[in-house]
Formats: structure tokens, C-alpha cells, sequence
């Protein structure tokens, strides 16, 4: 009875353990998907107001916030890529890594052109621009080469992936079609005939009787032509030429 009420306490503990677990995995599976929506949110608005500022205003706030945009939306556009593509090519986690170092690098610009955006001396960041478009493009065309290198090689697996099964339709279809090389046999055999008798050679023409009937229609692959009844006796049944789905017929047997 002890033991009993002792496997019934420690069920009823697994049970309330494995819900507190549940539970916490649930919230927290709730809590990432509401800071990804936050974030994503949040990154929408700030790209919207960098793209407001790009063509809204001029001078240094507006060369600032063009460099903000190109730069996030390289960065971002790589990241993308190279996440989609790492799941079906193992050997694109290197370039992720790579792209993880250079992410530092973007981020640290981006913070970088962020408070630039707040000085009150335009002229000192005025000084820095060149400096900074250099950093930028530096940066995005980095990221450039290697989400276009990732796209490359996706494409260049599709296309060797698609020649490989057009050959192998080709193969199929041929296949399919065998009836044509069977036809187109005879016609070369006929045709090499003709032009041999064409060049002046002189063959035997064949005697009309069974024997040439029969070589003419074993050459089509159909049933040789029987011969004419006789008048009194009639053909032996078992002597025909036969098709070739037809079973053989019996030989008889003497007693």
C-alpha cells in the first residue's frame, strides 16, 4: 500500500514538473516571438524614417541617412540570402561566418552614422563624409559579393540539376519512341538495296513462289503467307507459320 501511494506521489510530481516545463517553454517561445515582432516593427519604422530623410532632406542629414539605408538594407538583404541558402548548402556555413564578422563591422558604422545624425557641428561631420562613404561601400560591397556569390552557386546547382534531367528525359522519350528505330530499319535496308541496283549492278530477280513470299514477309516482321490450298488435300494446320505471340503447337505423339 506504501509503495503504491509512494509511485502515485512521484507520478503526480512528474506530471506538475513537466507542466511548470511546458509552461516556461511556452512563454518563452511567446516572449521570442513577441521581441521578433518588436524588432521587426521597430526596424520598419526606422527604415521608413532613413528613406523619408533620404529624399526629404539635404545636406548632411540627408547624405548621413542615405549611407544608414544602403547600408541596412546590403546588410539585410545578405543575411537573408545567406540564412536561406545555408539550410539546403551545408557548405555555405564558412560565408555565414565570414558575414557574422563583417556584421560587426556594419554595425558598428550604422551606430556610428546614428550619432552623427544627432551633432550639432555639420561641419565636422561634413569633414567625416568622405571617410564615412568610403567605410560604407567598403562594407556593402563585401556583403554584395557575397550574397551574389551564394546566388550564383544556388543557380549554377539548378542549372547543372536541370541539364542532368533533361538528358535523362531525352533518354526516356527515345525510349518511348523505339517503334520509330524499328521502322526506320527496313527503310534503310531499301533504300540501300535501291541504290545498289540503281549503280548498275545486275542481282537475280527472285522467283515468284513460296519462297520469296515468305523472305518478304519475315522482313516486316509479320506472318508468312500460306500457301494456296490444293485441291484435295488440305494444308497441314501444324506446318502454318505461326505469329509470334502464339504458342507452339504439340508435337504429336505415336502410340
Amino acid at each position: 500500500m506504501e509503495a503504491a501511494i509512494t509511485i502515485l506521489a512521484l507520478l503526480f510530481v512528474a506530471f506538475i514538473a513537466l507542466g511548470v516545463y511546458a509552461t516556461v517553454k511556452a512563454v518563452g517561445a511567446a516572449k521570442r516571438g513577441v521581441d521578433r515582432t518588436i524588432t521587426q516593427a521597430r526596424r520598419t519604422v526606422e527604415d521608413t524614417t532613413l528613406r523619408a530623410k533620404s529624399f526629404g532632406q539635404t545636406g548632411v542629414a540627408g547624405e548621413l541617412a542615405q549611407l544608414r539605408l544602403a547600408l541596412r538594407t546590403s546588410m539585410r538583404a545578405t543575411q537573408d540570402a545567406l540564412h536561406a541558402g545555408v539550410a539546403e548548402d551545408s557548405s555555405l556555413a564558412e560565408s555565414v561566418g565570414l558575414f557574422r564578422r563583417l556584421s560587426a563591422h556594419g554595425l558598428e558604422l550604422d551606430d556610428e552614422l546614428k550619432r552623427l545624425e544627432r551633432e550639432p557641428d555639420r561641419a565636422t561631420v561634413a569633414a567625416l563624409l568622405p571617410q564615412l562613404k568610403e567605410r560604407t561601400q567598403r562594407i556593402t560591397h563585401s556583403a554584395d559579393s557575397l550574397r551574389w556569390a551564394a546566388r550564383d552557386r544556388a543557380r549554377q546547382f539548378a542549372d547543372d540539376d536541370l541539364d542532368a534531367l533533361n538528358a535523362q528525359i531525352d533518354i526516356e522519350a527515345g525510349a518511348l519512341r523505339h517503334w520509330t528505330v524499328e521502322e526506320q530499319r527496313p527503310q534503310q535496308a531499301s533504300g540501300a538495296a535501291g541504290r545498289t541496283h540503281d549503280a548498275g549492278v545486275d542481282w537475280p530477280e527472285p522467283t515468284a513462289g513460296a519462297g520469296s513470299s515468305s523472305t518478304a514477309d519475315e522482313s516486316w516482321g509479320g506472318p508468312a503467307r500460306e500457301e494456296a490450298p490444293q485441291a484435295i488435300t488440305a494444308p497441314d494446320p501444324h506446318l502454318r507459320t505461326r505469329y509470334p505471340w502464339q504458342k507452339a503447337a504439340r508435337p504429336e505423339t505415336t502410340n
